[in-house]
């Protein structure tokens, strides 16, 4: 099958944007504290549907906005709130996202981290609707246990962009080589922000992990990530490691229709297609492993499921891997790990045993569909390789 040429991130838009969003609500992110969310409550900050307006929705506190928006404020200090990432892990870049605040938007805003652990927090819970609500004295005197102004700063105070369509994407490479688990997200003074998109890998402490145990080496939880793709016409393929079954087609990956397909189809004798090209994605692991069992999930994708993938992999070092970026992975250490398998609709597809060939240790893998479609998950358990036998992966600094 020939290789489709894959598809590039826009001029402007930086490299980071391949990386997970740590801090999604579908990650599990969490806001734990916010001074005040009178408009609208900071939670939307992590939605992962892009921010919408209705000229017509207003509540009884003012005018409804998908993000975090709080009152004019008529008392000394600014406002700020604390998100907690649903996976930690190393930064490398930020979107303050400011859509549809255009006469409301914070006119700057700085960001800072920190590393806690989560079992010794002092009790912080925004439940319910808040909208309407500020911060009340009992909230101050937890949060103020987290000393969070004296936390890492990552964004020093920068100004902000209105939310129109061309200049709402605030972005910011970050360079902080710690692993995170909070932020502390500074509005100067007030205002609006729709959303913050916080990109990383995810860190897992795999010295934890018994080298015995089977667990899903390339889940965003587990600090996989996605490096390349082909298409991604109507969804991005790391939706494909995110937790538990995707919600709808919105929440897998999903191609366009390729133009190079046969005007009448025919089948082999396995009845897979027999079309000119495929799609593919390919993925680090959290950890270099042994894959024993893998999932392919077309959950939603019922019209429009791939009707065939194929698995490879591969073991790279850091210097490896960056040649292959360059080369749109285009390298002959690829091995087949899954062999050609005809795809169902809508369906969890599982292979084992003498489904998958013996390779070893692997630290990338691309998945192929053909001719195209969408995947919803795409699961590798597997047990992780020792620790002395595999060196360190780094994500590279651009993809």
């Amino acid at each position: 099958m020939a290789e489709h040429k894959a598809v590039e991130l826009a001029s402007e838009q930086p490299g980071f944007l391949q990386f997970n969003n740590l801090a999604c609500e579908t990650a599990g992110g969490k806001v734990l504290f916010a001074t005040d969310e009178w408009f609208a409550p900071a939670i939307n900050l992590l939605k992962r549907e892009t921010p919408e307006f209705i000229a017509s929705a207003f509540t009884e506190y003012g005018k409804w906005m998908d993000g975090w928006e709080t009152r004019r404020k008529r008392i000394p200090g600014h406002d700020w709130c604390i998100i907690q990432l649903g996976v930690p892990g190393i930064l490398y870049g930020l979107d303050v996202d400011t859509s549809f605040f255009t006469g409301n938007y914070a006119p700057s805003c700085s960001v800072q981290a920190a590393c806690l652990d989560t079992d010794n927090l002092p009790p912080l819970t925004l439940d319910g609707n808040r909208t309407g609500m500020a911060a009340s004295q009992s909230q101050f005197a937890a949060v103020a246990k987290l000393n969070s102004d004296l936390w890492e700063e990552l964004l020093p105070v920068t100004e902000l962009k209105p939310g129109y369509s061309d200049t709402c994407h605030n972005y910011f490479p970050i360079a902080f080589p710690g692993r995170v688990t909070h932020l502390r997200l500074n509005m100067y003074p007030d205002g609006g922000i729709a959303r913050l998109r916080v990109y990383g890998v995810g860190q897992k402490d795999w010295s934890t992990v018994p080298t015995d145990n089977q667990v899903d080496l390339i889940a965003l939880v587990n600090g996989g990530v996605c490096l390349g793709y082909s298409d991604a016409h109507f969804g991005h393929p790391r939706n494909m490691i995110g937790l538990g079954r995707a919600a709808n087609m919105g929440d897998g990956w999903e191609t366009a229709r390729r133009l190079d397909r046969p005007r009448e189809l025919k089948v082999d004798e396995r009845g897979i297609l027999q079309v000119p090209g495929f799609e593919w994605a390919v993925f680090r692991l959290g950890h270099p492993g042994v894959i024993s069992k893998v999932e392919i999930d077309t959950n939603h994708f019922k019209g429009n499921f791939p009707d065939s993938c194929k698995i490879v992999a591969c073991y790279l070092t850091p210097e490896e891997e960056g040649h292959c970026m360059i080369s749109k992975w285009s390298t002959d250490k690829w091995q087949e790990l899954l062999a050609p398998r005809k795809l169902q609709s809508h369906h969890r597809h599982f292979y084992s045993g003498d489904s998958l060939a013996l390779i070893g240790p692997v630290s990338h893998v691309r998945l192929s569909i053909a001719p195209d479609g969408g995947v919803s998950r795409l699961r590798l358990w597997g047990h992780p390789a020792s620790m002395s036998s595999t060196k360190p992966l780094t994500p590279a600094s651009k993809l």
